[in-house]
């Protein structure tokens, strides 16, 4: 950084008053604050302001600033281009000149810094809109971690004992919710509903959790708020529109400068309004300033996806496994609509934002999800469509329990959330971290041509998921518990090298196929459970 702003010459080393610029290295955040000098009643409703950015080589880049407690204003930004910037500021109050026409420079130096988005720079859509990569163009696999409502609940130290111990076990991403509720300290995001008020100590609680997952490598998914249909009627526990474009305006224009993406938590009605209502929320935000990439979360509404694929704003789409553990259930998974969407226009990353949640009652009178039942839906989702991620989910750890078994305190264990952070599925997402960023991902496709005999006709559960490379040198075969598997020899790597990956512990054996047959190539798993074929062309 100093040889940097050594190098940049003596013309850019002072203003006007001689002041040194400010430098801020690049994928890092520029934050100026402005102090009002007008006193609004309520600031999110009576004023509002913009700021261009001019980038060193002329480019600009609209982003809106936010309300930040009294008479503080603030802006934020990531610049992704060394050089000087410039920036001036637009109040939609023209008689306010602390706000309104104040402009500025700052130099952009060369990035810095240890963790993934200080190396390569924020997470974006890839060109062939099949997977997020970094703004270095480097391959980023989503293996999110679902915290819901935790991070705002959570303490400080506990929230980054979680971030680290999550790191550890290779997950890149954290999706959690913004708002409603209250965080630790019973404070609240707003209050009122027909003209909100935002409480600024709330948001400043979110700010340093958001930088404590950023500091492990952790991507922030967030859901800026949710909204529940009562049941049995189209009925909403929501905001008014104007009043959800405002709290959502504030938080993008608080976070978009952070390492974020946007789920858009929208579940469909029977009337439409739902779907209708977050497509106009969502084209009055997101659409006239950059942001980070936006995903949709129907819930259970598996079908309101269709009705946002003409949306510019949408960038990915999401849906969620089934809780049930049924062959109806299985078999939606297998064959339903998100088994074909993948293939339509225009082209998505399609990821699995809630898999059954480890531990957790499939339903009433149902045992609990035990890891095989995750792992399944983890690789079948996977394979079924192009691979850019999933979404793994613990029970204890979403609620975040903290009760412990009442002993004398000198004996007491640690909370119950704490303890399930380490449960064997979520240990057991680490390998497919690590499988799955060994590899080019991205280039995965569905194979289905690949099982020559499909158990999964008889039994669903039974289903064998194959996907190859698209330039058929890599294979990924998933046997959830069949002990032999028939694959078709013309759709292999050629000259392949098969390896059994254990999906329980890692561990690798070279799978020797059993026999050559009217086309068709046996291979037997190593034991009993679930096994994972990885096949690759010798030559590479």
């Amino acid at each position: 950084m100093l040889l940097a702003y050594w190098l940049a010459g003596p013309a850019l080393l002072a203003a006007d008053d001689a002041k040194p610029l400010r430098v801020v290295p690049r994928y890092t955040r520029f934050e100026q604050a402005f102090k009002s000098a007008v006193a609004y009643k309520n600031p999110l409703t009576d004023a509002s302001i913009t700021v261009v950015f001019t980038s060193p080589d002329g480019d600009t880049t609209k982003v809106y600033g936010f309300w930040d407690g009294g008479s503080t204003w603030r802006v934020r930004f990531s610049p992704d281009v060394s050089g000087k910037w410039s920036f001036k500021t637009t109040c939609s109050d023209t008689t306010n000149s602390a706000l309104h026409g104040v402009t500025g420079e700052f130099l952009c130096t060369p990035s810095v810094g240890k963790s993934r988005f200080d190396l390569h720079g924020p997470v974006r859509i890839a060109a062939d809109r099949r997977h997020l990569e970094h703004a270095d163009r480097t391959p980023f696999f989503w293996l999110a971690d679902t915290a819901w409502d935790r991070e705002r609940m959570s303490k400080f130290a506990d929230w980054d004992y979680y971030a680290q111990a999550r790191a550890a076990q290779k997950f890149t991403v954290a999706q959690w919710v913004a708002a409603p509720g209250a965080n630790a300290k019973k404070q609240a995001a707003y209050t009122g509903s027909d003209r909100i008020v935002l409480n600024p100590a709330y948001f400043k609680q979110l700010d340093a959790k958001i930088e404590t997952l950023e500091r492990a490598g952790i991507l922030s998914a967030i859901v800026p708020f949710r909204e529940i249909t009562l049941t049995g009627t189209n009925t909403l526990e929501a905001l008014p529109e104007d009043q959800a474009i405002l709290l959502l305006r504030n938080m993008v224009a608080r976070w978009n400068a952070d390492n974020v993406v946007w789920v858009v938590s929208c579940e469909g009605d029977g009337l439409g309004g739902n779907v209708n209502r977050w497509k106009r929320i969502g084209r009055a935000v997101f659409g006239d300033v950059p942001h980070a990439p936006v995903i949709l979360d129907p819930g259970a509404t598996y079908w309101a996806l269709d009705q946002f694929r003409a949306e510019p704003w949408v960038d990915m789409s999401g849906y969620e496994s089934s809780r049930e553990d049924t062959d109806d259930a299985l078999q939606w998974a297998l064959t339903g609509p998100v088994a074909t969407d993948w293939k339509k226009e225009p082209a998505r990353p399609f990821i699995n934002l809630a898999l059954p949640y480890e531990n957790e009652p499939a339903g009433p009178s149902q045992p609990r999800i035990d890891p095989q039942a995750v792992r399944r839906a983890a690789y079948w989702s996977l394979l079924n469509t192009p691979a850019a991620g999933v979404s793994y989910g613990g029970h204890a750890v979403l609620d975040w329990t903290s009760e412990t078994r009442i002993r004398p305190i000198w004996r007491r264990s640690l909370p119950m959330w704490q303890k399930a952070m380490y449960m064997p599925a979520a240990k057991q997402m680490g390998t497919i971290a690590q499988l799955f960023s060994s590899i080019e991902f991205w280039e995965l496709r569905p194979a289905p041509e690949m099982i020559a005999k499909q158990p999964g006709v008889e039994s669903p559960a039974r289903h064998i998921a194959a996907a190859r490379t698209l330039s058929g040198d890599t294979a990924l075969v998933y046997v959830p518990e069949d002990r032999r598997l028939d694959l078709s020899i013309a759709a292999l790597p050629p000259a392949p090298i098969a390896i059994w990956v254990n999906p329980r512990t890692g561990e690798c054996t070279v799978a020797a196929h059993a026999a050559d047959e009217a086309g068709v190539r046996e291979f037997s798993t190593p034991g009993e459970g679930d096994w994972l074929l990885f096949l690759k062309t010798a030559a590479k």
